[in-house]
């Protein structure tokens, strides 16, 4: 049996990875697309992710992945705690908002809160918000990596996902829920916006 070809390994040698080549490669992974946010003696915050996921369900526990330079960045180490609102279709403009250079205000001004625990704002019609209390972190890079404790969760909405790749907003429509009718052969993706890579898209991997 013929053994299928290899090619060489890079020379050691070799020029790293270029950072820029690094954030195309990434632009190309389909991330959902989630609000943090934050109240307490630090103040209030938030901003547009997607680096955000589970590490363990015992206890139920997920990591958020934040620049330091972030204008949240105080608010979330001070506080200790974050929600993380995970975000469905309809919810373009507030991503946006969020992921901007928007004034905090402004950013809250766009939507319905509640509280849960923490006291972090939860987004009223997300898919599904995560209350949660840091209890771990771990810098590497320009970003801390968040390790967080979920102490609440809010009903999931109804709405299709809200996906993001190569810089466009996509949908992903929602699986039927149990007595619904049966599903297609396969769920739709459907492309709803364009941002610039100047603006939420960096946020989005790097907020």
């Amino acid at each position: 049996m013929t053994e299928p070809a290899m090619t060489e390994p890079e020379s050691a040698a070799a020029v790293p990875v270029d950072a820029s080549a690094y954030r195309e490669a990434m632009s190309r992974l389909a991330s959902a697309v989630h609000l943090i946010t934050t109240d307490g003696p630090g103040g209030r915050a938030g901003f547009t992710a997607s680096a955000v996921c589970s590490v363990s369900d015992a206890p139920p526990t997920l990591l958020v992945c934040v620049n330091r330079a972030s204008s949240a960045y105080a608010a979330l180490t001070h506080n200790g705690t974050l929600c993380v609102n995970t975000l469905g279709e309809g919810h373009e403009a507030v991503a946006g908002l969020f992921g901007g250079r928007t004034p905090m205000d402004e950013r809250f001004a766009a939507g319905t809160w509640r509280r849960l625990r923490s006291g972090a704002p939860a987004l009223a019609d997300a898919l599904v918000s995560f209350d949660c209390r840091i209890v771990g972190r771990h810098a590497v890079g320009s970003h801390d990596v968040l390790y967080c404790v979920v102490e609440a969760l809010a009903a999931p909405g109804q709405a299709d996902a809200l996906l993001y790749s190569e810089r466009r907003y996509h949908t992903l429509s929602s699986a039927p829920r149990s007595g619904s009718a049966p599903a297609e052969p396969a769920r739709a993706v459907r492309t709803v916006g364009v941002r610039s890579a100047e603006g939420p898209a960096r946020a989005l991997r790097s907020a």
